[in-house]
């Protein structure tokens, strides 16, 4: 019998069968894929580094980082060039530098505020009352993203702060996403303070005197994210079965578990879900009705990336900075576009200029039905209006990642609670990945590794 079947070979599952092989165990990782690494995926073309899915990681979660230091890559890390971060956003068809002082769509700042052309005057002027609400009396219930920044600082900053930061992260509709699962530390200010901008005020406060060195906003690997899967997948494949085919059926027998891949059924102790929500909740649903149900409830969004590589000497200026993001006002087809070379260093030599832009999202999925050539020219159009280029790439590449960004919908916290108490009742079962307590690369690696150690604690 094995000790461990670990289903899906991302980042979440390789980062399980890592833990695993690092203690000793020998555990099977299936993925109908015969390429590791789910939505990591890097390529090099002409020298530029072109990430198809995530490019990047937050440096305040510290997850990604220790292992990569751990299998020994930490010489490749590489920190965004945040000196020269500048956010756009598209208002009146035009790009807009996000102010300084915001925190996402909280104004720490008055004059930068003031003077930008983002927001009109009642937008700021509700702003600045803001700052004397006071704390709620009990606990609000779980609210969409829309509703409470709704609530603090109006429809205005709905539609070009909330809507087009969250659309880029999450690739969700701030009008479903829950406000305690997403944004947890605003709640977090709002029950203690009650005007977010002063309990922002207050923490920076706090932390005045302690001096730290600021860190990077994101990091990532010199030579792209794929040098992390497949340095995990070189530790992992010595050690571990690992078997290209889909997982069409599991079932719970008496204190273990039947899986069936290629027609075969394998018995384990332990199961590891690290694939996504949809998938385990129909492979669940013979194990327990309701978690299966639970799991299929998990929303998923699908988006496209399209990188657009141009010879520098062929094309106009870009604004400095990291790049823009569309609000859905505004939407034409682009939803954000990232300017490769300026956010990282070593990425793109200086003969090329990298666009990477990102499609699709809740409410715009019909995007990744187009055929290739139809997007290529509807995000020319939309670099035309907005950058004034009419130049012709000297590549393309295109990623589609269907059902692959789970949403946090109101009532998040509440589904993931009632999946862990049916859990407990299901010893070696677990679950993993970005459908559950974050959806970003430390939180899939967290996720992963927590989960083959509570197997493992099993022995």
């Amino acid at each position: 019998m094995r000790e461990a079947i670990v289903i899906g070979g991302g980042i979440t599952g390789l980062s399980a069968a890592y833990e695993f092989v690092m203690a000793g165990a020998h555990p099977t990782l299936i993925d109908p894929s015969p390429r590791l690494g789910g939505v990591i995926q890097t390529g090099v073309v002409e020298g530029c580094v072109l990430e198809e899915g995530p490019d990047s990681f937050l440096t305040a979660k510290p997850a990604a980082a220790e292992l990569i230091r751990e299998i020994g890559l930490g010489g490749e890390l590489i920190s965004s060039n945040d000196h020269a971060r500048v956010t756009y956003l598209v208002k009146g068809g035009r790009l807009v530098a996000m102010p300084d002082g915001l925190m996402m769509m909280i104004p720490t700042k008055v004059l930068p505020v003031a003077v930008s052309p983002l927001l009109s005057w009642s937008t700021k002027f509700r702003m600045g009352f803001e700052y004397f609400r006071r704390p709620p009396a009990g606990t609000p219930p779980d609210r969409t993203v829309a509703d409470f920044i709704r609530e603090h600082y109006g429809q205005e900053t709905v539609d070009y702060l909330a809507e087009p930061l969250l659309s880029g992260v999450y690739g969700g509709s701030v009008e479903r996403l829950s406000v305690n699962s997403v944004l947890p530390r605003f709640v977090e200010l709002e029950r203690k303070h009650g005007s977010l901008t002063r309990g922002v005020l207050a923490a920076r406060a706090a932390r005045r005197g302690h001096a730290t060195q600021e860190e990077p906003l994101f990091q990532t690997l010199r030579g792209g994210l794929a040098q992390l899967t497949a340095a995990l997948e070189k530790i992992v494949r010595p050690a571990a079965e690992v078997i290209e085919g889909r997982v069409e059926a599991a079932e719970r027998a008496g204190g273990h578990y039947r899986v069936r891949v290629n027609g075969e059924w394998l018995e384990t102790r332990n199961v590891i879900g690290a694939c996504p929500a949809w998938a385990m909740g129909d492979l669940l649903g013979p194990v327990h009705a309701e978690l299966g149900a639970l799991l299929r409830g998990i929303d998923y969004s699908s988006s496209l990336t399209l990188a657009l590589g141009y010879r520098a000497a062929d094309c106009g200026p870009l604004p400095p900075g990291f790049g823009f993001l569309v609000p859905a006002r505004e939407r034409r087809i682009l939803t954000a576009c990232t300017f490769v070379g300026a956010k990282f260093p070593n990425r793109v030599p200086e003969s090329h200029v990298v666009l990477r832009c990102f499609l699709g999202g809740a409410g715009q999925e019909h995007v990744l039905d187009l055929d290739d050539g139809a997007i290529v020219e509807a995000v020319q159009e939309d670099l035309r209006l907005l950058l004034g280029w009419r130049s012709e790439p000297a590549f393309t590449r295109i990623a589609r990642w269907r059902r692959s960004m789970a949403q946090y919908e109101v009532g998040h916290a509440a589904r993931i609670e009632r999946m862990e108490r049916i859990l407990a009742a299901l010893p070696g079962l677990f679950l993993a990945g970005n459908a559950y307590s974050g959806i970003g690369i430390p939180d899939c690696v967290r996720t992963g590794r927590a989960a083959a150690c509570a197997a493992l604690s099993r022995r």
